[in-house]
């Protein structure tokens, strides 16, 4: 017993030494990172109530000073988990002596909520909304205020990784502004489904001329910046990981930060514009259509059913397109969502 205890106190103590070893810091200054080799650090955001620091991981390697800066951000939404090991599975295949640029990466954006199994964040503000944040604003302003100054201040590039929400299923797609010809070459590379041609905007909810989308705020400081969606929420799905990576390799080869193979890629189907179908009634759900499959106009994409199994209503597709994303949770109230639908170009 008293050997058993002994190596558990040694097998404790490694690992928090281990853990110690990852530097926490309060900005990321380029002229104090070592080059050629893999940086970890807990970046500090702000305080906890208990006066503890809020910090979230960066992976930053600084290779030679002839390339840009490509930045890799994940899980601005806490149930987004593909993306964080996307960016895990990008770092296992750099040749850190050969990096021209540097890349930041940060796998885990939304501390608080990717602990919590949430969403949104701490006070229930969709962080992806608040944009560009306020110094001296509410919990939710003054995070994204740290992200914008200490992270996205830093880039030159950016793609920024997401999944669907609780509830619903996403195919691999891009929203990029196809009319920029460094995002439309950015989308192209990235093996997706499905390309959608979009300013930045959010695609779902309220906008206006002071909070924007992560994306849109990068947009406006002059940074490339593609959105790429990764499947289905709180879960690691190994198609849409490697598909991922793939993206983000063909990338780095396309600024000449790396020299990687450009495998053979998925032909992307192209959208000028998507929106949502909801329900207008309560009731349990039948979706009859499947992800990346292209309906008709007047096609059934939604049944809804009462608890007895009676059919209350049937819904049809307003007109042609392609299924980019979908409900999985048959319960739905009224405003439930049936399909996201994408209208393809001609």
């Amino acid at each position: 017993m008293k050997y058993l205890i002994t190596l558990f106190s040694l097998l404790f103590f490694t690992v928090a030494f281990t853990q110690n070893e990852v530097k926490t810091i309060n900005e990321i200054n380029f002229e104090t990172i070592p080059k050629n080799q893999i940086n970890k650090y807990w970046l500090q955001l702000l305080d906890n109530g208990l006066s503890q620091p809020i910090s979230i991981p960066l992976i930053i390697i600084k290779g030679d000073d002839s390339g840009p800066v490509l930045g890799l951000t994940a899980a601005i939404h806490g149930n987004e988990l593909n993306g964080i090991k996307v960016i895990q599975e990008v770092f296992k295949n750099i040749d850190i002596k050969n990096l021209k640029g540097t890349i930041i990466a940060v796998p885990g954006l939304n501390q608080v909520s990717i602990t919590q199994d949430r969403r949104r964040f701490f006070d229930d503000e969709d962080l992806n909304r608040q944009f560009p944040g306020k110094k001296m604003g509410n919990r939710s302003q003054q995070y994204v205020w740290q992200i914008n100054n200490k992270i996205l201040s830093k880039l030159d590039y950016l793609i920024d990784m997401h999944t669907a929400s609780f509830g619903r299923v996403n195919s691999l797609y891009v929203r990029a502004d196809m009319n920029d010809e460094k995002m439309k070459q950015m989308a192209l590379l990235q093996d997706a489904d499905i390309i959608l041609s979009s300013k930045g905007l959010p695609s779902v909810g309220g906008n206006n001329s002071t909070t924007r989308t992560m994306r849109a705020e990068a947009m406006l400081k002059g940074i490339p910046t593609i959105t790429v969606e990764y499947g289905n929420p709180q879960v690691y799905q190994t198609e849409m990981i490697s598909r991922g990576a793939k993206g983000v390799k063909n990338v780095l080869s396309w600024l000449k930060m790396q020299n990687f193979k450009t495998p053979e890629l998925n032909r992307p189907k192209f959208c000028s514009k998507s929106y949502w179908i909801y329900v207008d009634q309560g009731g349990l759900l039948d979706i009859p259509v499947k992800l990346n499959q292209i309906i008709k106009k007047d096609e059934v994409i939604g049944v809804l059913r009462n608890p007895f199994g009676d059919i209350i209503k049937t819904y049809k597709s307003p007109e042609r397109g392609i299924v980019i994303g979908k409900s999985t949770n048959p319960v739905n109230m009224s405003g439930g969502r049936i399909i996201h639908l994408g209208i393809l170009e001609d």
